[in-house]
Formats: C-alpha cells, structure tokens, sequence
C-alpha cells in the first residue's frame, strides 16, 4: 500500500518479514523513498501492517495465545468495519441509533518475525505498532501479553512492542468488543477500521506525534516558523541529542537548513528540542491555494544521524474577530460548514481517501469550505486530504462528558481517559493547517450542573491549550439560556463560543458581551439560520446539519440512517442542496425542484423530545411512504416526472444566485420574477404538462445560467459514469465510484423505478461495495447488484493490479448493457490529492 511506503536507510532494514496478502487482496508497495537533494534518507523503518489478517466475528477463549488455532477464521485486509456487512434486523441490539446492524466481539490476529538481535527488551532498535482507531473498547496482545486497553473507537495509539517480541515468529491479536449496547447515537463500525503500522526507530528517537511546527508570524513578506521536537532515550546510556532541521518548499525543492544545540537527556528521560527560522515570501495555504511545505526532522546522537520524520505544514494566518468573524491571510471568509460523520454509506466506517475526495468534491461544487468532524476526530489520513484540497475543518471530540446519552457511551471512561485522548488527537493533528478549531463536546448534559461542568470545561481547555496554543477551543453549546452557560460564566471559558440552532440567541450572547466570538456549530438548512449568518458580520460561521447522509440515528424501522445531508449517501445531491448552492456559492447558478411535500416546524433541537426535554428521544417522524419507488424523505424532487401525468398544478422553485429568472414550458415564457431579497426560493405555480421545463438565470442583462428540467418517458437504457479519475491503482484507497442511471430514449433520467442494476468486472478489479442512497433499502452493501433509487445505483470499484485493462459492465433485465473501460497503473501514478499523505512520512 503505498500510503505507507517503507522508509528505510540502507543500514536501518526493518528486520521482519510480513505474512502474504490473501489473493484477493491489493498487494502493498513497500518502496525505498526517492532521495531528495540534500536530504537524507530516514533511519526510520514504517511499514503498512494491513494484509494478512486474520478475523472471527466471536469471542474465542484463549485467542491471544500465540499457539491458537485460527486457521478456520476469515481472511481479511485493514481498513475493516465488520458491522456494515450486516445483516440488518430490526431487533438488533444497536437499535436504531446504530442503524439497526450488528454488534458485538470481534478477533483480529496476525503473525510475523523478528531477528533475534532485535527481540530484546534493550534492542537497539525499537518497534512500535501504531493504529489509528479501532471500534471500540480494544485489547491488543504481541504473544499472549496484554499491550494495552483502549475504548475510545476514534482516537489513534501506539504501543512499544520490545518487551514482548521473539526471535522468529510473533503474534499480534486484538480483541474488540462494542456488545453493550446502545453505545452510540450512530453507526460507528466495528474492528480495526483505519489504518494499522509497524515503526521501526533507534533507542534515541522522535516521541510519537513529537514535531510540532508553528508559524508564530506569518505575512506576505515573510514567516516566522517554530519547531519543537520531544526526543525521548530509551538507552541504558545518557545521550547526547539534537535536530538538523530540513525545509522543503511545496514543490520538494530543499530551502533551508538549520540546527539546535545539542542537549543531554539522561536514560528514560525526554526533552524538547526547540529551533526557529524565517522565510521570506511564504507560499502561504489558503482555500484556493492549499500548499504544503515539509520539516524534515532529523535526530542526531552525538552527531550520528539516528531517527527522522517528515512533517507536512501550512503557512497561513487565521483569527476570528469579535466584530466581522473569521479572517484567513488578512482575507475575510465566512464559514460554510458542513458535520460529518465518520461512516460513508456502503463503506461503512472504513473509508477509503478516494471516497471522501468524492464527497469533498460534491461539496466544494455546493459553495462549502469547512468541516466539522462530528462528533469524534476523524481517520489521520482525512485531515490530510482536506489539507490537500483547501477545507477548513473544527475537529471535535466527546459526544459527552459524565452525563451519559445512551447506556454504554463514553460517558463510561470520560474520567479516566478523556484528558488523554483529548491530548493525543490534538498532538497527532496539531500540524494540519486544515484544523482551525477544536471542539470539546456536543450538546454536553452536564451544562445544567455548572458545579460539574465548569471544571470538566475548564480542564478540557487547559489540556488544548497545553498540546497546542495556536488555535482556539470552541464547544457546541447545548441550550445554553435554558442551562446559563452564558451567565455562570460556562461559555467565556470557551475561545470561539459555539452554539447549536438557535441563532437568535447567539447572537444576543454576542449583543450582550461584544468581545465574544461565536460560530454556529450545528445548523439545520432553513432559510432563517441563513439570513442570520448572512446578515451578521460577527456570525463568523455555521456547520450544517448534515453534509451527507449517514447510517444511524434512524429511530424507527425500517430506516437505517437519517436523510438530513446536502448528498445522499453515494455523494448525489439531494433537491435541498440546490438552495444552500445559490446562498453560498459564487459561480452563477440556476437550479429547479418540485415541491411535493410541506416541511413542518423544525424542531428547534432536532432529535430531542420537547425544548424542556434533556432525554435524548425520537422526534415524530415524517411517515414512512407505501411505495418504495418514493425518495425517501425528499420534499422536493429536481425532475419534471411527477407520477400523476394528468393535468394538475405543481409547486415550482427555483434557486439562483443571479439577479432574475424567467421559466418557460415547452417554450412559452411563464413569467420573470427577481430573487429574493429575503433570500426566499422564486415560486412558480405551474400547470403541468409533459416536456421541458427551463429556467434562464439572468444578472446585469445577461444570461449567466440556464437548467432544463424533461419529463421523462419509457425507460430505454442505462448511462454508465465513473468519477474523473478513470485510472485504478492497486491502492486500498483508490477505490472510485461508478454509477448507473436509467434514461429514456433522449437520455432524461427516469426517476422512479425498482430496476435492479447488475455490476460485473473483467481485469484486475472487483466491485467491494455498491449502493443506491436509499436508507430503507436492507439489501447488503457488500454485493454485486443493487436497486435503482432517484434513477442511479453505483458501484464501487478498487484495482488488484497496477497493469492491464478493467471493464465494468452494467446490466438490467430488458435493457442493453453498458460498459466503462478503466485504465489501470501502479500506485506511482496515483492521483497526487490521495496518494501524499502526510503519515507516509510521519510514521506516527
């Protein structure tokens, strides 16, 4: 896999020998790093330990024990969530909240060697295993010995595995276990779902996550970067330790060198080693520029080059002001946010890189250009992608403190571990000039108690501020007039004071104390929480409430997740995600829908009973439709097909950014009217007939946007598309997506059809995953074929060979098949927004 290519000097080999992949399985790269002038290569061996897995989903005594039979188990590559292979079922333990899917023990082992003279306690050499989160409540053993338990499923750790290894052959295994349920109020996976890596240092090493780098001045003329480095001697000597630093610029040209001193660490003993230099005229990262220079950290003892890393960074100034929001290089922006949760539809929680680029890129196109990781950080590897494409993002954790939302939550182990894990997701992501925020809790229970929730509060800030002083806390606040987290001094703790809905009274928190700084952390998509973003200068932002659709958070049979996104779940627009394009993006645009249902009062705390309510329960819930051919949960539908063919009435809104629209049916004007100063939908009452429905967006007397909605006839066929990156590689996360839609005979989408679509492949590729974004449609994700849902099915497709053709065929019952030929090629042709990730250079 190339996300984790070996780094190694040639003195330094990784002494250990990896069990083969299963057949099927894409084989990892495992290449030297190309030598960059003046740059050494790493006495740092890191090496994907993702293939050749074995799993039992089931408890199994004595299954940490090295002479454990599991030679009947599963054969699996990582990433893995084996909860999104079902099957569903109504009376599944996870309960809605979890999507209805199953839970439980899982079993995970692996086998490798180790040179004897680096299965010592006192090794020279140091091996660690790093995983970047396992769902949930984790015991990794390395031969029958426990390593250590972890129960937060978001959080990435590492353990040191000396004191355990043998010479010869070794055994990791790790026990998961998410069987007490309800634990979570949506669909978190379960197993070892992101990446997992074996780190091979020196005794004198960089301390995981240990380069922080900051740029404490930043202007157009130049930058003042600051480098600290722990450094940590695990030799039975004191040593003598310092950094030769390395700057890369974005283009991998080497600019600068420079040292620190040497300082003595005694045995067992860490220190910081601190340096700073300038640079004139910064290519600094911005939205539309995300440029990325690198750190090359290279550990000396006694002037022998022992330990490195490489550590991308952005050189960018931000701040928000108390009066006009949030600024990034001087530039003001407001923040179109959107929340994400961690799962992605038929991928389930084990997401590969090439389906959140298809995602971000689905939302960029809406005017969207932030993120909020809700309500837990996310896999490393995705800051790194919204560092690469230029998003901002507030990375969140804690969904609670010690009030509790479902029986088995983390509310469990937030004493003990929530300092901990707080301190490590912030060190693990402190360098992504992405992150722009951290938040410390959502819609947190304990707000009502100042008593027990100021000091948690207080707490949770310190330990931010400590791991990193250059950005600031944030917290969605949880009715906080009903809770005075405004008058008991709760929410001035707070750097940027968030809030959920509400925006009325964010504001007057913000009349009422001018030097607050306030974003909107979770809102729903009216128009209201719109115009008071629009309209207020200090509002500096808002996160929606959702960005794409996600499994859980259902309450009621059969729906398996909640359709609040701008996207379905396979990254195709909802209706709703024309109006929020007209409100936040600057490209000029028409779009139209049919409203065919009436939206009720929006509850003002979506989710919860009733405002006085703090149970978390089911809201009444749009009724479930008879005929499953209807979208779910769609009030408004961008096609001209209603199922009434009749002569009737329908609702027509249109959304645009320009100054006027004029629609026309078959031809002939139906008037002209301007937009919206309060930022409403343009409403046309249309008599319905069949044909061509277009809006002509005009501004300034010219035309700028046009859209054509056709009624759609007999269905004819289906059109095959693939995202832009046609070309495969052999890489886990260079899994792309194909979709099959059904058109009539002038190629109009036919909206509504059971039609169940047939994938197949020829090559070196597979279908892993096919979905529809339908959230009541039970058939497995893990399949060949899927029904029809708004007209398209897609596959998801990912190469096993880095040469030769691939087809992709698509096929109905009583249609002609359509086909898609795929180019293959190594994973150094990889597309560079996936392929550079920052922890191929990190390790940690």
């Amino acid at each position: 896999m190339r996300r984790f290519a070996l780094l190694l000097a040639a003195s330094f080999a990784l002494p250990l020998a990896l069990n083969a992949a299963p057949p099927n399985a894409p084989a990892p790269s495992v290449a030297a790093k190309p030598a960059i002038a003046g740059i050494a290569l790493h006495p740092r061996g890191i090496q994907s330990f993702t293939t050749g897995w074995r799993f039992l989903q089931a408890d199994a005594t004595g299954a940490e024990r090295p002479a454990f039979d599991d030679s009947a188990w599963t054969s699996v590559t990582l990433p893995h969530d084996w909860a999104i292979a079902g099957p569903v079922k109504e009376d599944a333990v996870s309960r809605g909240s979890g999507g209805f899917f199953p839970t439980g023990v899982g079993w995970y082992r692996k086998s490798f060697t180790v040179a004897a003279a680096d299965a010592t306690p006192t090794a020279a050499r140091r091996m660690f295993i790093v995983f970047d989160g396992v769902m949930a409540n984790s015991d990794v053993y390395l031969n029958g010995e426990l390593l250590g338990h972890r129960p937060y499923g978001y959080v990435s750790f590492s353990y040191e595995l000396n004191p355990h290894l043998r010479p010869g052959t070794n055994v990791i295994a790790v026990r998961v276990d998410d069987s007490q349920q309800p634990a979570s109020r949506w669909y978190p996976g379960a197993g070892i779902n992101r990446q997992v890596r074996l780190v091979t240092t020196g005794d004198a090493h960089i301390a995981p996550w240990g380069t922080f780098v900051t740029t404490p001045a930043v202007s157009a003329e130049s930058a003042t970067l600051h480098i600290r480095t722990t450094v940590t001697n695990e030799s039975a000597t004191a040593a003598s330790l310092s950094l030769h630093l390395q700057l890369a610029a974005p283009n991998g040209t080497l600019i600068s060198t420079f040292d620190t001193a040497p300082v003595v660490v005694a045995p067992g003993a860490s220190a910081d080693l601190d340096a700073e230099t300038k640079l004139a005229r910064p290519d600094r990262w911005d939205l539309d520029h995300p440029v990325l220079y690198t750190v090359h950290a290279n550990l000396k003892r006694d002037g022998r080059l022992v330990d490195a890393e490489s550590v991308p960074f952005g050189i960018r100034e931000f701040h928000f002001d108390a009066d006009k929001g949030f600024f990034l290089n001087g530039v003001h922006h407001k923040i179109y946010g959107v929340a994400l949760h961690t799962d992605a539809g038929a991928m389930g929680t084990a997401v590969p890189l090439a389906q959140w680029e298809r995602r971000l890129t689905e939302l960029r196109k809406l005017g969207v250009n932030a993120i909020r990781t809700a309500h837990n950080p996310p896999a490393p590897e995705f800051l790194d992608l919204a560092d690469r494409m230029g998003f901002l993002v507030m990375d969140e954790f804690f969904d609670c403190w010690v009030s509790g939302k479902n029986t088995y939550d983390y509310h469990q182990y937030f004493k003990e571990w929530s300092l901990r894990d707080e301190a490590d997701s912030i060190q693990r992501d402190r360098n992504h000039p992405s992150v722009i925020l951290w938040s410390v809790g959502n819609e947190i229970h304990d707000t009502p108690h100042p008593d027990v929730a100021i000091p948690i509060l207080k707490s949770l800030v310190d330990t931010a501020h400590k791991n990193d002083p250059t950005r600031p806390v944030t917290q969605a606040l949880f009715r906080p007039n009903a809770s005075h987290d405004y008058d008991d001094g709760l929410a001035d703790l707070l750097d940027v004071v968030g809030q959920n809905y509400r925006p009325d009274e964010i504001l007057k928190a913000h009349a009422d104390k001018p030097t607050r700084k306030i974003i909107g952390t979770e809102n729903t998509h009216d128009r209201n929480q719109w115009v008071a973003l629009r309209d207020h200068p200090e509002y500096s932002g808002q996160f929606l409430w959702t960005g794409v659709d996600y499994l859980g958070e259902a309450h009621t049979w059969p729906t398996l997740g909640t359709g609040s996104g701008l996207l379905l779940s396979n990254s195709l627009p909802h209706g709703r995600a024309f109006e929020r394009q007209s409100w936040w993006s600057t490209k000029p645009m028409v779009a139209m829908v049919r409203r065919v249902a009436s939206v009720g009062p929006v509850p003002v705390d979506p989710g919860y009973a009733n405002a006085k309510s703090t149970a978390q329960a089911a809201t009444a819930t749009v009724p479930l439709p008879a005929d499953p051919t209807v979208r779910f949960w769609e009030p408004v539908l961008a096609d001209w097909t209603p199922k009434n063919l009749a002569p009737h009435d329908e609702d027509v809104e249109i959304y645009t950014n320009a100054e006027e629209v004029e629609l026309f049916l078959n031809g002939r004007s139906l008037g002209k009217q301007p937009l919206n100063p309060d930022a409403k939908a343009i409403s046309f009452k249309v008599p319905f007939e069949p044909g061509t429905l277009k809006a002509v967006a005009e501004s300034h007397g010219k035309i700028v946007a046009t859209e054509e909605l056709k009624t759609a006839g007999k269905p004819a066929r289906l059109v095959f598309s693939a995202d832009s990156a046609v070309t495969l590689t052999p890489d886990w996360n260079d899994a792309r997506t194909l979709t099959a839609t059904l058109v009539d005979e002038a190629g109009t989408r036919v909206p509504d059809s059971e039609t169940v679509v047939h994938f197949a492949v020829s090559g070196p590729a597979s279908v892993i995953a096919v979905d529809n974004g339908n959230m009541m449609d039970h058939e497995p994700f893990q399949a060949t074929q899927r029904k029809l849902y708004y007209g398209s099915a897609s596959a998801i497709v990912r190469a096993s060979a880095g040469f030769g053709a691939v087809t992709v065929t698509a096929s109905a019952e009583g249609f002609a098949s359509a086909t898609i030929t795929l180019k293959t090629a190594p994973v150094s042709a990889e597309d560079p927004a996936i392929a550079k990730t920052s922890e191929t250079e990190r390790g940690f």
